[in-house]
C-alpha cells in the first residue's frame, strides 16, 4: 500500500520541480516575502533570550522570598477596562481594535490596570492583603528610542488591600534586593511622595489642576526646566507658581536637608505633612533593614506620569547610565480598584523594566553572551560508544547539570570550536582510548584549562568530578 502523499507510478522529483498535483509554482519563480519585523518590535536571539530568562529567574526568586505569588491575566481586555486609567498619553498609545464578536478591546499597556480588574473580580477568593507578581508582555504604540520598544516585558510585584507603611517600605526593599541580586553594584533608588506634591499644589492654589501639573513635572530630567516651564505656562500656570514647582528639580543632597527644604514648600498642608513624615519613616526603616546609606535618595521632582499614583513613588537608575531612564519604577495607588468595585482595595508595587535593563547592561558590556543554556558539552566522536555517551549524559542531568550532546560524530577540534563559540562552561571529551583507559578530559572552555578525570567506568565518580569542575568555573575559575 502506498504511503499517504506518494504519487504512485511517478518518478522522484528533481530539485526545483513540482509534481503535477502541486499547485505551487517552481521555487525559482516564486516571489519571496521579505523576513522583517515591525518598527518598535524585535526578535530575541538566544544570547538575549537567555539573559532575559536569567533575570526573570532572579526576580522570581526575590519576589517569592517576600511571599509574593504568581498570577496571569489575558493580553486582551475590554477597552473600557484600559482607557482613562493611566494618562492621555497611554490612551493614545493603546493598541485597540474591534474583535470578531464586535467587542471593543485593547492590548494591555501595563500590568497594574489588569491587576486592579483582577483584584476586584477575585479578591473575595484571594483575601487581603494579597501579594502577587506577574511577568508578561505589554504593548504601547510610542516613539521608539534607546531601551524603549512598542512590545516589551514587565516584571511586576504588588501588594493589594493595605495602606500600611510597612508595605511601602517592603516595596522599596524588594527593589533594592532585586537589583542587588541581578548583580548591579552602582544604582540609586529615588523616592518621593505624591502627597508632598499635592501639598505644594494646595499651597499654590493649583489643586484643581494637579493632573496637568504632575504630568509636566514628570518630564523633568527628560525635558529642560525651561521646557517644563513653557508647558506649565501653556496650562495657565503663572511664573511665580512655576518657579516654586521647578525648585523641586534643584533639591538634592542628604535626606535631612531635602526634607528640611520641603517643609516651607509643603509642610503647612495636611497632605504635604503626611508625605514628608512618610518619606522620613521610609528612610529610617530602610536603614534598619540594612540598605546602605545613599542607596535611597529623596528626589522631590519625581512625579510618575500615570494618574493613579497617590502616595509613595519611586524610580531606580543605573549610576553609570542615568540618561537610560528608570529601570524599576512604581508607587502607591489607593483608588485604582475603585473603578471596578465598591470595596476599598489600596495597592502598592513596582515594575522591573527588563528590556531597558538589558539594553543598559549590553551598553555597559556586562551582558553575558552565551548561546546555550547547557553547562556541559559532551563531545561525540566515537559512534561505537553511542550508548555510553547517552548513559553519561543522563547521569549528569540527574545530578542537576544541563548537558548538550553533539548530534553527529565529528572531529574533536570541530566540536570544541562550536562549544567555545556557544559559550559552554565545560566540554567533556571521552574517545575510544579514554574509554579503554577509564579516563576523561574535562575542559574549561573560557580558560582552556583541562583536567584528566580517572573514573574507570564508574559513572558516579565521573559525575562527581564534573560537578567539581563546574562549581570551580561558576566561582570564577
Amino acid at each position: 500500500m502506498a504511503k499517504r502523499g506518494y504519487n504512485r507510478g511517478l518518478p522522484p522529483l528533481l530539485p526545483g520541480t513540482c509534481s503535477v498535483t502541486d499547485p505551487r509554482p517552481p521555487i525559482e519563480s516564486r516571489t519571496l516575502i521579505e523576513p522583517r519585523t515591525l518598527k518598535g518590535f524585535r526578535d530575541h536571539l538566544p544570547p538575549q533570550a537567555l539573559a532575559r530568562e536569567g533575570i526573570l529567574d532572579i526576580a522570581r526568586r526575590v519576589y517569592r522570598s517576600y511571599g509574593f505569588v504568581p498570577i496571569d491575566t489575558p493580553a486582551l481586555e475590554y477597552l473600557e477596562i484600559l482607557t482613562g486609567k493611566g494618562s492621555d498619553e497611554t490612551d493614545k498609545q493603546l493598541y485597540r481594535f474591534t474583535d470578531h464578536g464586535g467587542r471593543e478591546v485593547g492590548m494591555r499597556f501595563d500590568l497594574t490596570i489588569p491587576l486592579a480588574r483582577f483584584a476586584a473580580q477575585h479578591i473575595g477568593t484571594l483575601g487581603i492583603p494579597f501579594k502577587r507578581y506577574h511577568m508578561a508582555t505589554v504593548w504601547r504604540g510610542e516613539n521608539t528610542q534607546r531601551g524603549r520598544y512598542r512590545e516589551f516585558m514587565q516584571c511586576d510585584f504588588d501588594t493589594i488591600g493595605t495602606t500600611s507603611a510597612l508595605a511601602d517600605l517592603e516595596t522599596v526593599l524588594v527593589v533594592h534586593d532585586l537589583l542587588s541580586a541581578i548583580g548591579l553594584k552602582s544604582f540609586t533608588i529615588r523616592v518621593n511622595d505624591r502627597r508632598v506634591l499635592s501639598g505644594i499644589l494646595e499651597r499654590l492654589g493649583l489643586a484643581d489642576r494637579s493632573t496637568v501639573v504632575l504630568r509636566a513635572l514628570d518630564k523633568l530630567g527628560k525635558v529642560s526646566p525651561e521646557g517644563v516651564a513653557a508647558e506649565l505656562a501653556g496650562h495657565g500656570i503663572d511664573a511665580a507658581a512655576s518657579a516654586d514647582l521647578l525648585q523641586l528639580a534643584s533639591l538634592s543632597g542628604p535626606a535631612d536637608a531635602v526634607l528640611a527644604a520641603l517643609e516651607p514648600l509643603a509642610g503647612g498642608t495636611a497632605p504635604g505633612r503626611a508625605g514628608i513624615d512618610a518619606l522620613r519613616a521610609l528612610l529610617d526603616g530602610a536603614g534598619q533593614a540594612g540598605v546602605p546609606a545613599g542607596r535611597i535618595v529623596i528626589d522631590p521632582s519625581i512625579a510618575r506620569g500615570l494618574d493613579y499614583y497617590t502616595g509613595l513613588v519611586l524610580e531606580s537608575f543605573l549610576d553609570e547610565l542615568p540618561a537610560l531612564g528608570s529601570i524599576c519604577s512604581g508607587g502607591r495607588y489607593d483608588n485604582l480598584a475603585g473603578l471596578y468595585t465598591k470595596q476599598h482595595l489600596p495597592g502598592i508595587g513596582a515594575s522591573l523594566g527588563i528590556d531597558r535593563l538589558l539594553a543598559g547592561l549590553e551598553e555597559l558590556g556586562r551582558l553575558e553572551t552565551r548561546e546555550t543554556a547547557a553547562d556541559v558539552f559532551l563531545v561525540y566522536f566515537d559512534e561505537a560508544h553511542r550508548g555510553d555517551y547517552l548513559r553519561i549524559a543522563a547521569a549528569l542531568r540527574r545530578a542537576g547539570m544541563a548537558v548538550e550532546m553533539a548530534a553527529e560524530p565529528k572531529r574533536v577540534g570541530q566540536q570544541l570550536k562550536v562549544a567555545s563559540k556557544k559559550g559552554f562552561p565545560l566540554a567533556l571529551v571521552i574517545g575510544s582510548d579514554e574509554f579503554t583507559a577509564g579516563t576523561a578530559q574535562c575542559k574549561r572552555m573560557q580558560s582552556q584549562h583541562s583536567t584528566v578525570i580517572d573514573w574507570h567506568g564508574d559513572v558516579a565518580v565521573l559525575v562527581a568530578a564534573v560537578a567539581v569542575e563546574l562549581a570551580a568555573v561558576r566561582a570564577g575559575g
